[in-house]
């Protein structure tokens, strides 16, 4: 409903945010490589796959998971997967949200907890899937998990923050980040209570969600208030 262009937020503790950056760098990378011919076998080797994550490797018949060339351990691949993307409007949604909304959120922690944050994030909402869905062989990819910790990690930073949108993919829009992140909030656990979710990991996106709003609260800054707290916001 709306995609974000442009936060009113300016960074008070960094200087830049060189991990918010080094990590859209590493996305784009690794899905040229998906463009320039990676073959779905090898993607599917660093995609997580709810049946293999989940079951014991002796209960799993060769049809039970998709072909993988490469051998990577499972355990890894909840961090490989969220540097992989299904196709550019995948990768451009992601990398969108992260680059209005990351750069606050590693002011707030400093560069090297907030990697540590975003990867956790990014950890958890793998895990949500596989163990919400522990039966699907599909692979999961895709940084989601991970920015929607990020999005509920700026949620309860700057929720009276003014960001500038575009609402229905054409309107522009002076929202405050409550309403701008909060409907997408609502919008995931609305969309686990219909029937037919569709190819979208909501639950990841729901595990991502619950561990930002957590993470951000134990590796916040200790000075940096939560919720606006003494914030004049001008008209």
């Amino acid at each position: 409903m709306f995609v974000p262009l442009h936060d009113e937020n300016v960074l008070k503790s960094i200087r830049f945010q060189y991990v918010t950056t080094g990590l859209i760098v590493a996305n784009l990378v690794v899905f040229l490589f998906e463009v320039l011919g990676l073959r779905e076998a090898v993607i599917a080797s660093f995609a997580i796959i709810p049946t293999e994550l989940v079951s014991p490797a002796d209960m799993l018949e060769p049809g039970d998971v998709p072909d993988q060339t490469v051998a990577v351990p499972e355990r890894l691949t909840l961090v490989s997967y969220m540097f992989f993307h299904g196709d550019i409007l995948h990768l451009a949604g992601n990398m969108l949200f992260l680059w209005v909304f990351g750069d606050n959120v590693e002011d707030a922690m400093g560069h090297l907890k907030f990697l540590i944050f975003y990867l956790a994030c990014g950890i958890f909402a793998g895990l949500a899937h596989a163990y919400m869905m522990p039966d699907s062989p599909n692979p999961l990819i895709g940084a989601s998990g991970a920015v929607a910790g990020v999005i509920a990690a700026y949620l309860m930073l700057h929720p009276r923050v003014r960001v500038w949108v575009l609402a229905f993919q054409f309107i522009p829009l002076r929202l405050s980040a409550a309403v701008v992140l909060g409907v997408w909030v609502v919008t995931q656990f609305v969309m686990i209570l219909l029937p037919e979710v569709g190819p979208v990991a909501w639950w990841a996106h729901i595990g991502g969600l619950l561990a930002g709003a957590v993470l951000i609260i134990v590796m916040k800054r200790p000075d940096v208030p939560l919720f606006d707290r003494g914030l004049t916001i001008g008209a």
